[in-house]
């Protein structure tokens, strides 16, 4: 399938998990791919171009969406983010500022700074990466929680904002991914087997999303063939949101 063929792609936080597999994804399907992201992917892939960049920084976003969109620029893929543990009592200002900065501002940035060149594109579509923590409610997840629903949220806006420049937004939703960043929860906690074993229970599908899984679900609301989506939120979350399974 190459119904991204010709179609200039820029997706944050490609250098691994769930942008790294759409990055791949979106190249493999004909779509010119540039991975905006603070570090190198330990494996660059061939045909993809990698930008350093902070989304929390509105000066090098406005530099490198510049410098990459000057010939055109179809499809935007917000999928940088960076996650929290803790309730709010725990949480400190600074990591409230940090996290929102990033989540909800650096995905408003990198759209603010895109918009004037996707209005120029027959073809265009935001996909912003949302979670299961900004519809239903999950412990220690309090400040994550409000910037993937600030995502949500933002995802309408814009989508309502934008339709009368033929620009599509949508938002895909997963639960828990098989991802680098929930490794590195596993790692972090007093005991990995168990805490692995508890968010796998909680998915009625009995395992984790796969960031192949998600990137489907994005390369389908970036595509041309999706042309009358917009304001949509997808759920790849393997039941969580609308399933109430009870346990074996």
């Amino acid at each position: 399938m190459n119904d991204f063929s010709g179609l200039k792609a820029i997706v944050t936080g490609g250098a691994s998990g769930i942008g790294e597999a759409t990055a791949i994804m979106l190249q493999a399907r004909g779509a010119n791919v540039c991975v905006f992201d603070r570090n190198q992917p330990k494996e660059p892939v061939t045909g993809i171009r990698y930008v350093i960049c902070d989304i929390a920084n509105r000066s090098e976003v406005t530099k490198h969406v510049n410098d990459v969109a000057k010939n055109g620029l179809d499809i935007l893929i917000n999928n940088a983010g960076i996650g929290a543990t803790g309730d709010v009592t725990q949480a400190t200002d600074e990591e409230w500022h940090k996290v929102l900065d990033v989540n909800i501002v650096g995905t408003a940035r990198m759209s603010a700074a895109a918009i004037p060149f996707l209005k120029n594109s027959s073809n265009a579509a935001i996909v912003n990466v949302s979670s299961i923590v900004a519809t239903d409610g999950f412990p220690q997840r309090a400040v994550y929680s409000a910037s993937k629903g600030g995502v949500h949220s933002l995802t309408l806006a814009m989508a309502a904002d934008h339709i009368r420049d033929k620009i599509r937004i949508n938002c895909v939703v997963p639960a828990t991914a098989d991802t680098p960043w929930v490794g590195r929860l596993l790692e972090n906690s007093d005991d990995p087997k168990a805490t692995q074993a508890a968010l796998i229970a909680r998915q009625p599908m009995g395992r984790l999303v796969t960031a192949t899984e998600i990137a489907h679900a994005i390369c389908y609301l970036a595509s041309p063939l999706s042309g009358s989506t917009t304001g949509t939120a997808l759920n790849v979350d393997g039941g969580v949101g609308g399933l109430r399974v009870p346990p074996k």
